[in-house]
């Protein structure tokens, strides 16, 4: 099968925005794409964890920036498109789990601030400022497929990311422009330290990047991992309703 996009693979000297990586995934990404040459620009709203990765990375350039504040994303985007842009990745996330039992209005509002709105700020900035052969890719998750226990603020706004990225790919290829989704399953952050259920298939954050730079080097659309884990869930897409509410009850004991 042919790929959806440029394959992405000679990363010397490419210049690389990534919001959201101060920890988890995004820093791991941000360490793997420096160490591959890429000329990497990293936000976050922790400005001590940014100046420590542009420390430890030479040439790597720190811009702080909340997704949630509308002129820091509009002055953010400015400050990072002074240069030619390559690649732009949204990797910011919020996760706090929750069931119906226990909705809280706010968290679930922070969710949908961080996960989704953030993306639309920083897109809606960035997007008219991109050319041909850039690349855009969005951090949704495998909880974005279907219905999950205690993801009621979490999958929603996964699963908006997703839909996002598949209608902007329709829209920004006549324009050059590749676009991809990123569906980790379960990987080792300060987020999913959180959860009190055991994690099938658990992954490190190293091993995400580079399951992302592998998924990048085939022109990938959908970049998901671990194959083991991510396949399943997949699957599950397909069953009808009558058949996934029971099979995850048992599944997850609740």
């Amino acid at each position: 099968m042919s790929p959806c996009n440029a394959p992405l693979r000679d990363w010397q000297g490419r210049r690389v925005w990534l919001v959201g990586a101060s920890s988890g995934i995004g820093q791991a990404l941000a360490e793997a794409l420096h160490a591959v040459g890429a000329r990497v620009v990293v936000s976050a709203r922790q400005a001590t964890a940014l100046q420590a990765f542009v420390d430890a990375h030479p040439g790597a350039q720190a811009v702080p920036l909340d997704v949630c504040q509308n002129d820091a994303v509009v002055q953010a985007v400015h400050e990072v498109l002074r240069e030619p842009l390559d690649v732009l990745v949204y990797c910011a996330g919020h996760y706090v789990p929750m069931r119906a039992s226990d909705a809280s209005l706010a968290e679930l509002e922070r969710h949908l601030d961080v996960n989704y709105r953030g993306a639309l700020r920083v897109l809606s900035a960035a997007l008219p400022h991109l050319g041909t052969g850039t690349h855009v890719s969005l951090m949704a998750s495998v909880a974005a497929y279907r219905g999950l226990p205690k993801s009621l603020a979490y999958g929603p706004t996964k699963a908006a990311l997703m839909h996002l990225a598949e209608v902007l790919y329709l829209d920004l290829a006549p324009r050059g422009i590749g676009v991809s989704v990123i569906n980790p399953g379960f990987v080792a952050t300060p987020l999913t330290a959180q959860n009190d259920f055991h994690m099938p298939a658990l992954m490190q954050p190293d091993e995400a990047a580079t399951a992302i730079l592998h998924g990048w080097a085939r022109g990938e659309f959908e970049i998901h991992f671990p194959k083991r884990f991510s396949r399943v869930l997949k699957f599950l897409r397909w069953l009808p309703a009558r058949w996934y509410f029971p099979l995850i009850h048992r599944a997850t004991g609740l």
